[in-house]
């Protein structure tokens, strides 16, 4: 099981990068950011930081930690984004990087009920459900960072 951490200076990874863009909470495992998307504000990234590629490359208690993380930010985000719906995916076929995107979703939102990736149909209730997320989304990173910074 490879866990090392690579030498960021070093790395040509773009998940190695210090500060992340969105960056919210990074301790020597992972780095929380926000991924600043502006069709889905509030999509955050938990990222492993060593390049690990499959959850089952990790030992376990590492594994329960990264998941731990991840529901702490879905909880968070529920408590005040108020997603009718929260999308969890680990994709990672680009980088050796093992991350979880938590994704909000409301049933007004452009690609609701397809995924984030089908094609957008932007309607007057999907611009004003981007204007109440960005409303929220100073609360909503002040509460995960102190939740995340409690571990």
């Amino acid at each position: 099981m490879m866990t090392t951490k690579p030498d960021p200076a070093s790395s040509m990874c773009p998940l190695c990068i210090v500060p992340l863009p969105g960056e919210l909470v990074r301790t020597e495992n992972y780095v929380v950011i926000d991924a600043q998307d502006p069709t889905y504000p509030g999509l955050t990234r938990v990222v492993w930081l060593a390049h690990v590629a499959e959850m089952t490359d990790l030992p376990n208690p590492q594994r329960q930690a990264l998941m731990q993380v991840v529901f702490t930010v879905e909880v968070t985000m529920r408590e005040i984004l108020h997603p009718d719906k929260v999308n969890l995916a680990s994709l990672g076929n680009q980088v050796p990087h093992l991350h979880w995107h938590v994704i909000p979703r409301w049933r007004d939102d452009a690609t609701f009920p397809g995924s984030i990736w089908s094609p957008a149909n932007d309607t007057e209730p999907a611009q004003q459900r981007l204007v109440d997320i960005q409303r929220s989304l100073k609360d909503y990173h002040q509460a995960l960072i102190q939740r995340l910074n409690q571990f």
